[in-house]
């Protein structure tokens, strides 16, 4: 009897000291974790009594909470002349789905909860004051924002512009979007309705098409094809290459052919500067061949493709294929085969050439701030791979001023600015319309803005779909807006 009471009793300490350890586990390594996450509803009720911070473009919230008449004590509200041009940034916070964008990745800072505001906390108990959240300040220029939001009015697609020399966001931009009051509001059958309708509309207007979304980039790829052959030290913007009507690619019967079904600007063998000009897929293809796919997929990593950037919202990673064979890398070389890009992806090829070479790592989030205005956190620029050498970035810019100047980019001119710049018009399936894309950075001697826009449907005839032509007149008003021309 003793021994089968000892049994019980040490079973009884080890359950005991293991509910114990759970506990302290749960409170001392789970808790924030557990707070945070988007179905906890115990600590949402809670959240929603806390004067959430405010998310700011410069000094204009476009995410802020007001107090509400109702349960809730405070609305979460986006201004409605705005709120869907900024809702791929700010997302949603929302009583029954949770939040998205900024409101999820900030969500510790915004509703004041965060371990670096613990004192304000301690503060906010011995003065008697409801907690409240600090203010995040984004890197955005409003006029950028804006310009890239009506520019792609009627149409499917994306806009991404930085700041070379930091990799500040200066714009992102993805339509069709979606106004995330519809989903804030605190009728919450309401909510759920307009959950249903936006989560079931087949033009999905809650995809974030400029960092979580992947496409051919088509011909804008040739600016990787052209900086890993700039740099393989077999070529300058001067050496000819093979550019016929079409390519005749080893092991297949299959040919690469031009756009327009011929030569490169009048020749077979054009330089590498007239065929980035003209974008010449048997150019590049040719190129492509002779540098073979590991040159092509290294320089392309040196951008950025394969990482994961901007963890405030959790943009995808760009792609090369693995292992192409000869075709394969021809086709891959262009933009097209197994490629696949983000707008942001582009966005940063662009802005690296526009540094010398240097590219920098993007970010969103310039500074988070109390509501007594003391810096939580501050982003600085940080710089991610040098891609080519700045002598390899000059031939590239040169390249690039060409083909506004004087090739299929010259929609992107802008009057007393010199504009480098590369148009893409990459092909799907036959039932799909092409992407039309268009990047560039300008000014191209001293780069303050560097843009990519990808067109997904534009609702024009499909001869009608060129990057220059539907992609370019939009990055001109965004790269003007931040110019102030």
């Amino acid at each position: 009897m003793n021994s089968a009471i000892r049994r019980l009793a040490v079973a009884a300490i080890i359950l005991m000291l293991a509910l114990m350890a759970n506990s302290t586990y749960l409170q001392a390594f789970r808790a924030s974790d557990l707070n945070g996450r988007n179905d906890n509803k115990r600590v949402r009720d809670s959240q929603f009594s806390v004067n959430r911070g405010a998310i700011l473009v410069g000094s204009v919230p476009i995410a802020q909470s007001k107090p509400s008449n109702d349960r809730f004590v405070y609305q979460r509200t986006y201004p409605p002349n705005i709120a869907e041009a900024y809702a791929p940034v700010t997302g949603y916070y929302s009583y029954l789905f949770g939040r998205a964008g900024i409101e999820l990745s900030q969500n510790s800072e915004l509703n004041g909860s965060d371990p670096s505001m613990a004192f304000r906390r301690v503060v906010d108990v011995i003065t008697d004051r409801r907690q409240q959240g600090a203010s995040v300040t984004l890197t955005l220029n409003a006029a950028a924002q804006i310009a890239a939001y009506r520019g792609l009015a009627g149409k499917t697609g994306a806009v991404v512009a930085l700041e070379p020399k930091t990799g500040k966001v200066l714009a992102l931009v993805s339509r069709p979007s979606y106004d995330p009051n519809d989903l804030a509001g605190h009728d919450l059958n309401k909510v759920g309705a307009n959950w249903k309708k936006l989560t079931e509309d087949k033009s999905r207007p809650m995809s974030n098409r400029a960092i979580k979304e992947l496409y051919p980039p088509g011909s804008t790829f040739k600016l990787v094809t052209a900086a890993a052959a700039l740099s393989s030290g077999k070529y300058n913007p001067q050496t000819h290459v093979r550019s016929p009507a079409e390519l005749d690619l080893p092991q297949t019967t299959v040919k690469l052919p031009n756009e327009n079904g011929q030569n490169c600007g009048g020749s077979d063998n054009a330089t590498l500067t007239v065929a980035l000009r003209y974008s010449c897929n048997t150019a590049f293809g040719s190129v492509g061949l002779e540098l073979g796919a590991d040159a092509l997929r290294d320089q392309a990593e040196k951008f950025g493709f394969g990482e994961r950037q901007l963890p405030e919202l959790g943009a995808a990673a760009s792609q090369f294929p693995a292992d192409p064979n000869a075709p394969q890398t021809a086709q891959s070389a262009i933009g097209q085969f197994d490629v696949r890009a983000t707008p942001l992806q582009m966005a940063m090829v662009s802005a690296g050439i526009a540094n010398g070479g240097n590219v920098m790592k993007p970010y969103l989030v310039q500074n988070i701030k109390t509501v007594d205005l003391k810096t939580v956190s501050e982003t600085k620029p940080e710089s991610l791979h040098q891609a080519v050498s700045p002598d390899v970035a000059n031939q590239l810019t040169q390249m690039m001023i060409d083909v506004v100047q004087n090739g299929t980019g010259k929609p992107g001119q802008i009057k007393g600015v010199q504009v480098a710049g590369k148009t893409g018009t990459a092909q799907t399936t036959p039932d799909k319309p092409p992407f039309a894309w268009f990047t560039a950075f300008a000014p191209a001697n001293d780069p303050k803005i560097a843009v990519a826009v990808m067109i997904e449907d534009a609702n024009v005839p499909r001869n009608d779909i060129a990057g220059g032509a539907l992609a370019a007149p939009i990055a001109k008003a965004v790269m003007e807006a931040v110019l102030g021309q």
